[in-house]
């Protein structure tokens, strides 16, 4: 596979930001499906690439993988501080497909992430249904948004995670339970969640399943062996890959009739 680093300039943002991209080599000339895969609260654009084997796992298929930095702002556009929402689903989109031979249409897309970028990739799908046919969760901060935070805590995360979402942030724009619930049946992205069962998400990931299951929307949820690590989602990357595959119509070559 291709690897190149994008570095652009964000409206949203105001300022320039980066995203790694792998691109498929060989004959194929595309258009190419894309899938945006995002980082936690604590890494930035490059760590997919430093922490598991993405690059190999997507090797001879038609698909470009682009890895965004995200900083810390959960992929939300913030009450108080930068527009990360806006960047993704705007600005990056439109410089990708602006760029690059991809497939431009939801059909085309899909998304995931690990634990602040899984619960990114879940609440861009379920907001932006239009863009993206396909999301998984691993490990994913599925409840952020969907609980109060202590109003007046000074205690450091609970100030930042305000700062982003509101002290009251559920059933917001920001809250995926809610999203879930407004989102018209026909609209609905495949969705497909996670998560190892020694992880301290555990029970936020528990919880969104059964309330997808009230609800009736189909998705696929699995828990594993595991913890909230980089030995966890390089076996699971594999499976939400072939998860996507299946939603967008690509097999590898072998595979099939």
């Amino acid at each position: 596979m291709a690897f190149c680093e994008l570095k652009y300039f964000s409206n949203a943002l105001g300022k320039a930001t980066a995203a790694n991209i792998i691109l498929p080599e060989g004959e194929a000339k595309g258009p190419f499906a894309v899938f945006y895969l995002l980082h936690g609260l604590s890494d930035d654009h490059t760590v997919w690439l430093r922490r598991t084997s993405i690059e190999r796992y997507v090797a001879g298929l038609p698909l470009i993988v682009v890895m965004p930095d995200g900083g810390r702002g959960f992929y939300c556009d913030a009450k108080e501080g930068m527009a990360w929402e806006t960047a993704i689903a705007g600005d990056l989109l439109g410089y990708v497909d602006k760029m690059l031979p991809t497939r431009a249409e939801r059909s085309g897309r899909c998304i995931g992430g690990l634990s602040m970028g899984g619960y990114g990739a879940a609440k861009l799908a379920l907001k932006y249904p239009d863009l993206f046919g396909s999301a998984n969760s691993h490990s994913g901060a599925l409840a952020f948004a969907h609980r109060p935070f202590p109003e007046g805590s000074l205690e450091p995360r609970a100030v930042e995670f305000s700062r982003i979402a509101g002290v009251n942030p559920q059933g917001g724009p920001d809250d995926i339970f809610a999203l879930a619930e407004k989102l018209e049946a026909d609209k609905r992205p495949a969705l497909r969640i996670d998560c190892g069962a020694e992880d301290f998400l555990l029970e936020d990931n528990r919880a969104c399943h059964a309330h997808l299951e009230k609800l009736g929307y189909p998705h696929e949820y699995r828990e594993f062996p595991g913890a909230h690590d980089w030995g966890y989602w390089d076996i699971h990357i594999q499976e939400a890959l072939a998860f996507h595959m299946r939603n967008l119509g690509i097999e590898r070559k072998g595979e099939g009739g």
